[in-house]
């Protein structure tokens, strides 16, 4: 059978991808475009990833709400009676309509769809996209089939990586925990990234007892270090409880079926000891993820990798082979959704318009984290900003406070800002939130800091009041917190 051909050939049909074929179909029109995916269409983030998981984050803070209510005078008499089934089959279901979303809107944009052979269902999401494999510099193959792609675009993403210790294979992951079909009376969730703490403040919000586990002293390391202890502190007062300093050894399953953890524990200038937390019913890694890119047969189309498989590109998601190309989760670097929807969209201008120059800038991207409060950070961390300019070159205004909505109850969770500017013209560098609405007033935020905006331009804008948000335009330096 002779090899069909297409301008642009895409595997991987998660965000990264289809973004970037879409975008190439509305620049060209008449290009013959396909999109390889083995499961459902939209990836990780919207199978696995953001979308679910935004509506578990709601879900616990109604929770929350409820909890407040008293505060406000509702007279609600709250049963505890949390009905995890059905909004599970709510939340799978608006998934299974995006799904389709997204498999209509590839076919009004004329882009072929090659499904591979795969169970239609979560845990499918981490395979191989379309069990698609190189057979040479620009063909692959898929059940059998073989393609040719003037262009050809890498976007498979990456899956859930479990330790290797005695009865990790017992465990979930960040997949499998949108598969529970009841809601666990005790979890252990060991990570400290943005997913583990995502999902232990969920369940712990949900009223699972839940023990977060981290290796190093601190979570979220990669973050401000403000930004992480103000967190770490709200999340002791709302009774979280975490493990700090302790490496997983070992998962054991009882004959009752719950969970017994083993670890070692090595606090700075103390010797290392034993620990054994018992009786979960389930126990969850959030360690990391890994590309999907084993069997691709990368190595035939001349495609080289780093040593944990991620796909080398340049600034331009050149990878070392002409005409292929790589964006998102596969490419190790700033593993968010909107990156690689971004990156696949310039990507599809230089190709398909003429942009030359046109590429993804990593330099400013916000990020947020629907922890419990949620974070929200764009650009440096007050030490990376000190190790780029030097501390004295930097001035840090700060300030901690009450939200408004928490002056009527009894919880007092606070919030905490902090603005990073380099001196002489005070340009803000890093803007960095912990607290009620982070996520939501960032995004206008991360438009001034991408403009290049100044502590001057934010002191002459008029603040909102009241808001939260108005304390970043009214901050003074030298403020206590």
């Amino acid at each position: 059978m002779a090899k069909q051909f297409f301008n642009y050939l895409v595997i991987g049909g998660g965000s990264g991808g289809i973004a970037s074929a879409r975008r190439a179909a509305l620049l060209q029109p008449s290009l013959k475009i396909a999109v390889i995916e083995k499961s459902r269409p939209g990836g990780t983030c919207v199978n696995v990833g953001c979308v679910p998981k935004k509506v578990m984050f709601m879900t616990a803070a109604v929770n929350e709400a409820l909890h407040d209510a008293k505060d406000y005078g509702f007279d609600i008499e709250k049963k505890n009676q949390f009905d995890w089934a059905m909004l599970k089959e709510k939340r799978d279901a608006y998934v299974k309509r995006l799904n389709g979303i997204y498999k209509n809107n590839l076919a009004k944009d004329n882009i072929t769809y090659i499904q591979g052979t795969a169970r239609h269902s979560i845990d499918s999401i981490s395979s191989p996209s379309g069990a698609a494999t190189f057979t040479g510099p620009n063909t692959v193959s898929v059940d059998g089939v073989e393609y040719e792609g003037e262009h050809i675009l890498i976007a498979v993403g990456g899956s859930p990586t479990l330790p290797n210790i005695p009865g990790a294979e017992l465990c979930d992951t960040s997949d499998q925990f949108f598969e529970w079909d009841s809601l666990p009376k005790k979890v252990l969730v060991v990570g400290a990234g943005y997913i583990a703490v995502e999902l232990a403040g969920i369940l712990h919000n949900l009223g699972v007892d839940t023990t977060l586990v981290a290796r190093r002293g601190a979570i979220l390391r990669t973050f401000d270090e403000d930004v992480a202890k103000n967190l770490m502190s709200e999340m002791s007062d709302a009774g979280q409880k975490v493990q700090y300093y302790t490496t997983p050894d070992a998962i054991e399953k009882a004959e009752d079926g719950t969970f017994t953890f083993k670890g070692t524990v090595s606090e700075p200038g103390q010797e290392p000891k034993q620990v054994t937390l018992e009786g979960f019913e389930k126990v969850l890694f959030a360690i990391g993820r890994h590309p999907l890119t084993e069997n691709l047969g990368l190595d035939k189309a001349g495609v080289n990798t780093d040593n944990r498989g991620h796909i080398l590109v340049d600034e331009y998601q050149q990878t070392s082979a002409e005409r292929v190309y790589a964006v998102g989760d596969v490419c190790g670097k700033a593993l968010l959704t909107p990156v690689a929807i971004a990156a696949g969209r310039h990507l599809s201008h230089r190709l398909f318009n003429k942009e030359a120059d046109r590429k993804l800038d990593y330099k400013n991207i916000p990020t947020v984290v629907f922890s419990h409060p949620p974070i929200g950070t764009i650009g440096l961390t007050q030490a990376e900003a000190e190790e780029k300019y030097g501390a004295e070159n930097i001035r840090i205004y700060q300030s901690k406070f009450t939200n408004m909505y928490f002056a009527m109850t009894t919880r007092k969770p606070k919030t905490y800002m902090k603005l990073i500017c380099k001196l002489p013209e005070e340009q803000i560098v890093g803007l960095h939130v912990v607290g009620l609405g982070a996520d939501e007033m960032l995004q206008g935020f991360s438009v001034a800091v991408v403009s290049g905006a100044t502590k001057k331009q934010f002191d002459s804008t008029v603040a909102i009041h009241p808001t939260s948000a108005e304390e970043f335009v009214t901050m003074n330096w030298g403020l206590s917190v």
